[in-house]
């Protein structure tokens, strides 16, 4: 295209602005009618539909999730940049995280980059992304080849924060079972082993051991079966533990951490013990400076400042983590509302999500999501730097 980034940049901008009223009237549709994970068929729907009506092929049901979709643009030679959508609510609480926002800023990034390029060489990707809940979400895209050759993948999270990248831990699912053997606390006491005092005991434990962990690493656990009754010596008893990790690696040394205090209460009690994760585990965000500095930079041109989180604050676990991994990506944060007013995943932050100002940072954000996937696919230099960033964090284990 004629004319230079720039040019490009202004076609966007007027772009984004031709469809705000549509853009918001989606985010307020979804907004309207919450559905929780696994319920978002209605959402994925008017998503699909805003693509197909603009030229995009659809592709519904992506790695054989109901509600995931690939919708895709361009020659498919050259770099290949993905956004990503979210449109899960939260049962309750409805859009308490601003995934009505996620999903209209990715949406409007789509529309107005391919109405400003055509169909540009390489490939152009508005992901839709199915809750994590129940085995679906980014986690499982990732498995079944569905960011494979992506040179860049992006989206934004409303937040209290305006940080130009999430600090999102690794985190995982334990379940701890203890076998012990039961007996009648009084009338044959001493052929009882106690399998819930095991539990307890490794509570203890970790209890001591949350003491000496690093920031951003944790282990909570619940009593998921304690027994049977109060005159039973409990013969099987059950915990499960939700560990994060400020890094992956430090997320594998807790899990194996727990295996240990396990088994050492194990021998210490007499019992045994069955150590398993449960479902997925989410891996900790690798930010990609060269994007997520893009994006800061056109950002800041609708008048929203990104800084560098603080220090020491986690914003807990997300499978945008898993993709990170794998691919350039970037996760920004930016603020509907402010700390000193709460926090996410509450009624004040829905009311936020359907604000004026929420409506600001959507538009702001689809334009400057679309800037930065124009770069990738403009610019030859972009993409193989943001692949570098991404090398060297690896090797360094961030």
């Amino acid at each position: 295209m004629d004319g230079g980034p720039g040019a490009v940049y202004d076609l966007i901008r007027r772009e984004v602005a031709a469809r705000a009223n549509r853009l918001w009237d989606t985010a307020m549709t979804l907004h309207r009618d919450p559905e929780s994970a696994y319920e978002e068929h209605r959402a994925a729907e008017l998503l699909t539909s805003e693509l197909a009506r603009e030229g995009f092929r659809v592709d519904r049901g992506t790695a054989g999730l109901p509600t995931a979709f690939t919708a895709s643009a361009g020659s498919g030679r050259g770099p290949r940049v993905a956004l990503l959508m979210e449109y899960d609510a939260l049962p309750g609480l409805g859009h308490a995280c601003g995934h009505n926002l996620i999903a209209a800023a990715g949406l409007g990034a789509a529309l107005a980059l391919r109405a400003a390029l055509g169909d540009p060489e390489g490939s152009l990707l508005a992901l839709g992304t199915p809750a994590e809940e129940r085995g679906g979400g980014k986690a499982t895209l990732v498995e079944a080849g569905a960011f494979d050759g992506v040179d860049a993948a992006l989206m934004m999270h409303p937040g209290v924060y305006s940080w130009s990248w999430a600090p999102l831990t690794a985190s995982s699912q334990v379940r701890v079972g203890f076998h012990g053997r039961a007996a009648h606390p009084t009338g044959n006491p001493t052929e009882g082993i106690d399998a819930l005092g095991a539990l307890i005991q490794l509570f203890n434990t970790l209890g001591v051991l949350d003491r000496r962990l690093a920031p951003g690493s944790h282990i909570q656990g619940i009593v998921t079966d304690g027994g049977r009754a109060t005159n039973i010596v409990p013969e099987y008893a059950e915990g499960l533990f939700g560990i994060r990790g400020a890094t992956t690696a430090a997320l594998e040394a807790l899990e194996g951490e727990l295996r240990r205090c396990a088994e050492g209460t194990a021998a210490a009690t007499g019992t045994e013990v069955t150590v398993e994760r449960v479902g997925g585990r989410y891996e900790h965000f690798r930010d990609n400076p060269v994007l997520s500095g893009r994006f800061a930079g056109h950002l800041a041109r609708a008048g929203i400042q990104l800084t560098e989180p603080e220090p020491g604050v986690y914003l807990g676990s997300s499978d945008m983590g898993n993709v990170s991994t794998g691919v350039p990506a970037i996760h920004p944060f930016i603020a509907i509302m402010d700390a000193a007013d709460g926090s996410d995943h509450t009624p004040r932050f829905a009311a936020a999500a359907a604000s004026s100002r929420g409506r600001r940072v959507l538009l702001a954000a689809a334009e400057a999501l679309a800037c930065t996937a124009a770069d990738v696919l403009l610019r030859p230099e972009v993409g193989p730097r943001a692949w570098a960033a991404l090398r060297e964090k690896a090797a360094a284990g961030l």
